[in-house]
């Protein structure tokens, strides 16, 4: 099993035919990902050939899963128009938006989060690497030869720092690892993907990912005291930034000792989630439970 995509994933990506696009679309296929499409209104009726393969461009996210089946988009849009190509998502109701797009304005966001309350779709990101099933499925920006598959959930707001937790724990593997973006308003969160790892029964044990700034982690530390009850471990980067600092990811501002490296690890501490004080550290500790299952 594997969490929100998985070997049947038909995925469709806005602004397939830009660089960014073009580029991570051979990659994706690369990595098995089942890729039927592209949208770009501009570009509508044409092909594009990517990876040795002729794929459709279509003018809407709406025509383009009326013609593929598609039940994922992978966004590669510019900021300034992130948001209306999410609004267009969101109205075909595709249950899965991945957005990879940094620097999307936090206003902008704000409006999209709003948006998709009540409606079908699932958002990930903005601002993030996407989702990897290894050896079944690839939305999004992560190297699919890092790990393979195994029983390992992964949820991280840093992208660099799941590649290194993948490659820490290469020989588990993974069930999906997630990227949820490091932004101060993201649309899935760490409890989003805790529940969802809790609910799939190939996953025995979590990694989460946190970082300085907000209240995340504290709030997921909240909810696995009463809602998990599979092993997780967890790691906070930024434990050397100093106070007040505005990390690199917009969502990484500390205030007082609120939004702490060490708040957040006595949070988690205190419901029974070891925290490891760097990425290889945490990859043990959850060495150590692997091997005890």
């Amino acid at each position: 099993m594997s969490i929100y995509l998985n070997k049947d994933s038909k995925i469709i990506v806005q602004g397939m035919t830009g660089g960014m696009g073009s580029k991570h679309t051979a990659l994706m296929l690369d990595a098995g990902a089942k890729i039927v499409g592209g949208v770009n209104a501009r570009k509508a009726g044409t092909t594009a050939e990517i990876a040795g393969q002729e794929l459709p461009v279509f003018g809407s996210v709406a025509e383009a899963m009326k013609e593929t089946g598609a039940n994922v988009s992978v966004l590669f849009v510019p900021p300034a128009f992130t948001k209306d190509a999410c609004v267009e998502a969101i109205d075909a109701e595709i249950p899965l938006m991945v957005v990879i797009t940094e620097g999307v304005p936090v206003q902008d966001t704000a409006e999209v989060w709003s948006y998709l309350q009540g409606k079908s779709t699932r958002m990930i990101g903005p601002n993030c690497p996407g989702i990897i099933s290894p050896e079944e499925s690839l939305a999004g920006i992560t190297p699919h030869t890092i790990a393979g598959k195994g029983p390992i959930g992964l949820v991280s707001k840093s992208g660099t720092l799941t590649y290194q937790m993948m490659y820490e724990l290469r020989d588990f593997g993974f069930t999906t690892a997630i990227g949820i973006g490091g932004d101060p308003i993201i649309g899935t969160t760490h409890i989003d993907a805790l529940q969802a790892f809790e609910d799939d029964p190939e996953t025995k044990a979590i990694v989460m990912i946190g970082e300085i700034g907000g209240d995340a982690e504290e709030r997921a530390a909240a909810y696995i005291k009463d809602n998990i009850t599979k092993p997780v471990v967890g790691y906070v980067a930024g434990f050397t930034a100093p106070e007040g600092k505005t990390m690199g990811h917009a969502g990484a501002i500390v205030s007082g000792s609120s939004g702490t490296a060490q708040a957040k690890k006595e949070a988690l501490e205190a419901v029974g989630v070891k925290v490891g004080k760097t990425p290889s550290e945490t990859a043990a500790l959850m060495r150590e439970i692997m091997q005890s299952l």
